[in-house]
């Protein structure tokens, strides 16, 4: 199967996240709650009692496996942890418990752009071109190149992803992408609008730009990450690569309950490879808000700033999204990958912060929002079921093995009430009934509608998938 749109859901949850903050009220209001936690003297923020009962119904019906939230002020940071790291082991979550952290990873990109502009070895006006290797060209439009203030804000004119991203396993699509595919896509690429008149969300650019400033220093983004950002700032815990305590650490990736990989990453790493626990997520929003003092808070103040052309929305820092409200403006990104999602963002003013991590594929970002604003209002916990209900002998009819070409087979089994689908050299995935017998995934576009014969027997199973429909039929045993 071809991956068409390997990071939806984090575009989706931006849209959701904005939606947030478009209802909330016109001035801004903070309310600080206080209380004395048995193990310090200084007072710090609590989780209020009605997003403490969100997330425990949001655990106990199902659609989260785990969230750990880090609350950030003045005094420190407060944790508050709900669920469990795997629902094999039942191990509980903390704040040491590691997370993908998907395209929060952007805003690391953006800090390493920024702290090369604040030594001054680089500036936001660069051209791309300038960063390439000999025999690449980036495309060009009306006389203008893309700069790399483009590329961190989304106005390079580059589309979201890449039209080569075909991934030999679509449950990790990014681990196969190569620095060929990427210079390849961008050296043929002809751009469809002028450079930095509209915002258009680019895992690519983002990647590109990680890519292409580790590759100035000789250097790994990777590499690029743990120097200038992780080391500096004590963030042990905040790796591409697992350490052996972040692999004891992590958490599994949950989609509708059912265990989905890890992604990895490979040219387009600074788009959303890289990997933490909200403790130290919570320093990282720290150091940005300027509460715990650093050599690279110049950098990290740079990458706060709106970059965006006036006129065009939303505002956008380097890899930061801002958004105004009523007195002050809020600093976030958000995050997702193919079994977790998560959010982190602050108060421009520096009176609050927020660290929400989780390993499942449903939004935190309500979460993330209402404590930074609790006019901003939280989505109701609803149990995630499927949305079609199918008897389980109709399930069953449909178990077995599809070819839906030579050496390429779907093979269809049952666990309880839900069908899994392995292809062929991939990871097997739930898919989800829409009817009867048709079905879709969550982390791949793509349904599947199973066919039966005049006799009422099912005969083939048909793949919709980037507008082809492949027919595959069941094979007799």
């Amino acid at each position: 199967m071809v991956y068409k749109d390997t990071d939806h859901q984090t575009d989706q949850q931006i849209e959701i996240t904005k939606k947030i903050l478009k209802n909330m009220k016109s001035k801004f209001v903070l309310s600080l709650f206080l209380f004395v936690a048995c193990k310090i003297t200084l007072a710090q923020p609590t989780l209020p009692d009605a997003v403490r009962s969100n997330i425990q119904a949001r655990i106990d019906n199902g659609s989260n496996t785990a969230i750990v939230v880090g609350i950030i002020d003045i005094k420190g940071t407060t944790y508050y942890s709900f669920g469990v790291k795997s629902l094999k082991t039942k191990e509980a979550v903390n704040e040491n418990t590691v997370f993908e952290i998907g395209s929060i990873s952007k805003t690391f990109t953006g800090i390493l752009l920024a702290d090369r502009v604040i030594k001054g070895e680089a500036k936001l006006d660069d051209p791309l071109q300038n960063y390439l290797p000999a025999g690449i060209t980036a495309p060009m439009r009306n006389g203008e190149s893309i700069k790399l203030v483009h590329l961190s804000n989304h106005t390079s004119a580059l589309p979201r992803l890449p039209s080569n991203l075909n991934p030999a396993n679509p449950a990790n699509p990014y681990a196969d992408y190569s620095e060929k595919q990427l210079y390849d896509f961008l050296s043929s690429y002809a751009l469809t609008r002028d450079i930095g008149s509209q915002y258009e969300y680019s895992n690519y650019a983002a990647g590109l730009l990680g890519h292409a400033l580790a590759a100035k220093k000789g250097s790994s983004f990777e590499q690029q990450v743990i120097d200038v950002i992780a080391n500096p700032l004590g963030l042990n815990n905040t790796r591409i690569t697992l350490t052996p305590a972040m692999k004891k650490n992590l958490a599994t990736g949950y989609t509708s309950g059912i265990e989905v990989s890890n992604w990895d990453f490979n040219a387009l790493a600074g788009a959303g490879s890289v990997r933490s626990t909200v403790a130290d997520m919570a320093k990282y929003v720290s150091a940005n808000m300027g509460i715990v003092k650093s050599k690279l808070y110049p950098a990290l103040h740079l990458s706060h700033k709106n970059t965006i052309t006036e006129g065009i929305t939303p505002k956008v820092g380097l890899g930061w999204h801002i958004e105004g409200v009523g007195e002050s403006e809020i600093v976030w990104h958000n995050g997702g990958t193919g079994g977790y999602r998560s959010f982190i963002g602050f108060t421009k003013n520096g009176k609050i912060g927020v660290v929400v991590l989780t390993n499942s594929t449903e939004f935190v970002d309500d979460i993330g929002m209402h404590l930074l604003n609790p006019a901003s209002p939280l989505t109701s916990s609803k149990p995630n079921v499927p949305e079609f209900a199918v008897d389980v002998n109709t399930l069953e009819s449909y178990v077995g093995d599809y070819e839906l070409m030579p050496g390429f087979v779907l093979t269809v089994s049952r666990s309880d009430n839900r069908l899994l689908i392995k292809a062929t050299g991939q990871q097997e995935l739930p898919v989800f009934a829409k009817s009867k017998n048709e079905f879709y995934y969550k982390i791949v576009e793509a349904q599947l509608t199973f066919n039966k014969n005049e006799d009422g027997k099912v005969e083939s199973v048909t793949l919709h998938q980037g507008g082809r429909n492949m027919v595959g039929k069941k094979v007799e045993k």
